[in-house]
């Protein structure tokens, strides 16, 4: 997301909080649940009713394009980024209610604090979900993946945490578990979580992007006929690589 937001000085043989970086932080805000079809012109227009806006993001899927709800507003002067939380925070836009905040340089104790639900009833909204979870923890944002075409859930939603040990909890205390009204336990696991490979989701885009079309190469095919690896052409590998690209900027409060 943003860069240089998290710079860091050394003083007195410590490290602390450089001075742009807290500058910036009292000017930088986050945008939660904004509507899919909001663009990042009509973001900036709405945030420059308030004040100058130095730069403006709309956070979208790398794979996809499709926007994944929530961006970053900077503004040149920290009295602007306030009067945007008190004016724009909780604002009506569609079917969605934005959540504005001030975003803050990451840490450790917010890395790895997203977590992949999977075998959600079908009738389980937004809120719903965010019920079940609130209890072990601050929700910075939450989503219920919904088909494209039919817009029903596809059981399947994504939690992210203030801080990584409320994740840890809400693990330990709903995998497995049979939420209210269903009949099937749900699996609560960490999403993209690259230190520990074996339990990491696959992105956003896995489920979001239709299925390329083969155009470069042929199958191998695997001796028991049961396997066979298809090369990625050179823009698959491209994206994929592009997919892996780190962002220096999380959101907090």
């Amino acid at each position: 997301m943003a860069n240089g937001m998290d710079t860091v000085v050394q003083q007195n043989g410590g490290s602390t909080l450089g001075q742009t970086s807290q500058e910036e932080s009292k000017t930088n805000l986050i945008v939660n649940y904004l509507p899919q079809s909001m663009t990042q012109d009509e973001i900036r227009s709405l945030f420059s009713s308030i004040g100058e806006v130095e730069s403006c993001k709309l956070i979208r899927d790398k794979l996809s394009g499709q926007s994944l709800g929530y961006g970053f507003v900077n503004y040149h002067r920290p009295e602007d980024a306030e009067k945007a939380i008190n004016t724009l925070n909780g604002l009506r836009l569609q079917n969605k209610t934005i959540k504005v905040s001030y975003a803050r340089p990451s840490s450790e104790a917010i890395k790895g604090a997203n977590l992949y639900v999977s075998g959600l009833p079908k009738n389980m909204a937004q809120q719903d979900l965010e019920n079940l979870f609130s209890p072990y923890g601050r929700i910075i944002t939450s989503r219920i993946l919904c088909d494209n075409i039919t817009g029903l859930s596809k059981g399947v939603g994504f939690i992210r945490f203030d801080q990584r040990v409320e994740a840890e909890r809400a693990i330990q205390e709903l995998n497995g578990t049979i939420p209210k009204g269903s009949s099937e336990p749900i699996t609560v696991k960490f999403a993209n979580n690259p230190s520990n490979n074996n339990k990491a989701i696959p992105p956003l885009a896995a489920y979001l992007a239709p299925q390329a079309t083969r155009r470069f190469g042929g199958p191998i095919h695997h001796p028991t006929g049961r396997f066979r690896y298809i090369p990625l052409s050179p823009l698959s590998r491209y994206l994929l690589a592009s997919t892996r690209s780190t962002q220096g900027f999380h959101y907090l409060s």
